[in-house]
């Protein structure tokens, strides 16, 4: 009889935990989905980064990588920055347009630049020549910055 009670009481708990997760799960129906992006990591006292950019010169010959081990092509979207870590994800704004990329390659930069964007980077963005953009770090979802 010990036995019979306990399966009624297991079989009891898991009705109970299946009608919470129904519950649960019924509250998500009306929320809007997760942005499938990262937000931009706006940090207290901080925010966007000012800085002068230019277009990087054509990529390396073919096969060959930069030292981030990015082998860049012209579709390739991303940044050259001497100090920022490879591959961090950063939103890059000028000219009313944004977009998200990352640090694909490390190199010195003419004086007058901070931050140099691929041809199709540059491209997308609407920026010729040197110019200031704004950047800010990307966070992951549901990250905190």
């Amino acid at each position: 009889m010990a036995l019979l009670a306990q399966r009624a009481l297991a079989l009891a708990g898991a009705a109970l935990l299946a009608a919470v997760g129904a519950l649960a799960m019924r509250g998500e129906e009306g929320r809007e989905p997760a942005p499938a992006l990262p937000q931009p990591a706006l940090v207290p006292g901080e925010g966007w980064h000012a800085e002068r950019a230019g277009v990087s010169p054509a990529p390396p010959p073919q096969g060959r990588r930069t030292a981030c081990g990015w082998t860049l092509r012209p579709t390739t979207l991303g940044v050259v920055h001497p100090v920022l870590p490879c591959g961090v994800k950063l939103y890059v704004a000028y000219g009313g347009r944004q977009a998200l990329t990352r640090v694909v390659a490390h190199g010195p930069l003419p004086p007058e630049r901070q931050l140099d964007l691929t041809p199709a980077l540059a491209r997308l963005l609407g920026l010729e020549g040197v110019t200031e953009v704004r950047w800010v770090f990307a966070r992951e979802r549901g990250g905190a910055g």
